[in-house]
């Protein structure tokens, strides 16, 4: 290389081709793109023909039209082959980083799943949807990779997550966040337990604001802990802006189970846990903390032309559901986990109606754990997947794509590949299936139902609209 030709490194390389960094080093790991040279400090310096390679690579990695990228007859399709060099295991991969961590969420997968799909099968500028977005954390990856995203969920709990892990801080918002936070550290300073032996600690403080009447919050919280979550609660929803509520009323729901007598967000049994007065106070103190600097270093990297939808809707009602140019999602798997019962303590104090998303929820273990002629069986959640892929044809334009993450089911004593009973209804709507993987989970991935065993695989399934009768 000369000294005198342009040089680039491998961030800058990335932007003139207009893709996320992370594309072009995992290019590199596939070999579909020749290594630079390196400077003293070992870092890669490109000159610009082969900045150039990477720009032509760029312009020609995804064509929706392209016949190769899909089946082809006789031969395991690109696109296959492509997906199936990537390391899907992730095992060493950060997490948690800008606003993933904010709150807990059972059974949501690492961000680096949909942000490879993100990158194989959309492009900038494109809209990319999550229809059980959970916990936001492919909406997230989305915005990172600078696509529009829409997020549907039928959980009040999901949305409200989802809305504060990806709406940008306005100005004030950190001040009105850090007076919360103070003031709650400053309280639990002051809170004191009697000496006076009884059955339950009695403080020194107590609140008038408004707390949800239902009868099951005696029994799951002590008294004193119910004082100090109706007092945060009413800062709460008394901040000025829908950014700084929603992300300091995720910072309280993040706090809930713990300072609860439920034992923790996979297992719901009651046990006492040692709370103390005060406690509560500093948790949220501490949560809203870190989640503002989470969200101060999102808001940072955040491109302000990008949109966010989040939509709290019964996903197999399919009205008024923008375009998609594509959609990475993983569905809740039947009989592992109940989200309304689990999350019930959370959507209590946040008055939202559990009720009402307990008849919505799909795959919930309570509904496919029943027994009687009318209990949910494997071809309950068949019939909604065929639900869901015919609306879905209407909504995700032609040609592209739906990546599904599942892993298997038991029901009833016997196991089931959710990976095929996708294709089934899939292909019964007019989708084809162009490729499938398969990825290990992490050793010490809790069970959310040790009853009917442990997922330790998950399967992720692309399919294609080929626009067929429905």
């Amino acid at each position: 290389m000369n000294a005198s030709d342009p040089q680039f490194s491998t961030a800058k390389v990335a932007e003139k081709a207009n893709i996320h960094k992370d594309t072009l080093l995992r290019w590199l790991k596939q070999g579909r793109v020749k290594e630079p040279g390196r400077d003293r400090r070992g870092w890669r310096v490109w000159n610009e023909d082969q900045a150039d390679s990477v720009v032509a690579l760029a312009n020609d990695s995804y064509d929706p039209k392209k016949p190769d990228d899909f089946q082809v007859e006789g031969t395991l399709p690109n696109v296959a082959v492509r997906l199936r060099q990537i390391d899907w295991d992730f095992r060493d991969a950060k997490t948690t980083y800008l606003t993933h961590g904010i709150h807990p969420y059972p059974a949501k997968y690492i961000p680096q799943i949909p942000n490879a799909l993100i990158q194989e099968f959309s492009s900038v500028g494109e809209t990319v949807g999550d229809i059980f977005c959970g916990s936001g954390t492919t909406l997230l990856e989305g915005l990172l990779l600078k696509r529009n995203v829409v997020g549907i969920d039928a959980n009040p709990l999901a949305t409200l997550i989802s809305k504060a892990k990806t709406t940008p801080l306005a100005d004030g918002d950190r001040e009105s966040l850090d007076e919360v936070a103070e003031r709650a550290f400053r309280l639990a300073a002051t809170i004191s337990v009697s000496d006076q032996p009884g059955l339950f600690p009695v403080t020194s403080f107590s609140s008038t604001a408004p707390r949800p009447s239902n009868r099951s919050i005696p029994f799951w919280f002590e008294p004193f802990v119910i004082e100090e979550l109706a007092e945060l609660l009413a800062w709460c929803e008394a901040l000025p802006t829908d950014a700084a509520r929603n992300l300091a009323l995720v910072s309280l729901s993040a706090i809930i189970v713990a300072v609860s007598f439920q034992d923790s967000d996979t297992r719901y049994v009651r046990r006492q846990k040692g709370t103390k007065p005060g406690d509560t106070m500093r948790r949220f103190a501490q949560t809203v903390t870190n989640n503002v600097a989470a969200a101060e270093r999102f808001s940072e990297v955040l491109e302000p032309n990008l949109s966010c939808q989040v939509i709290r809707r019964d996903v197999l009602q399919s009205s008024g559901i923008p375009p998609m140019d594509l959609v990475v999602c993983s569905p809740p798997y039947p009989n592992a986990y109940s989200y309304h019962l689990y999350h019930m303590t959370r959507m209590l104090w946040l008055g939202m109606d559990q009720s009402d998303f307990k008849k919505r929820e799909i795959g919930s273990h309570r509904k496919f754990s029943s027994v009687g002629k009318n209990a949910a069986t494997i071809e309950t959640f068949r019939s909604e997947m065929r639900t869901v892929f015919r609306w879905l044809k209407n909504v995700v334009r032609l040609n592209r794509h739906a990546c599904f993450i599942v892993g298997d089911s038991t029901i009833r004593g016997c196991t089931y590949d959710n990976a095929d009973v996708l294709r089934d209804a899939a292909q019964s709507t007019g989708w084809t299936q162009i490729a499938r993987c398969e990825r290990n989970m992490k050793d010490t991935s809790k069970a959310f139902n040790p009853k009917i065993g442990k997922i330790k695989t998950e399967r992720i399934v692309v399919f294609q609209n080929g626009g067929g009768d429905q």
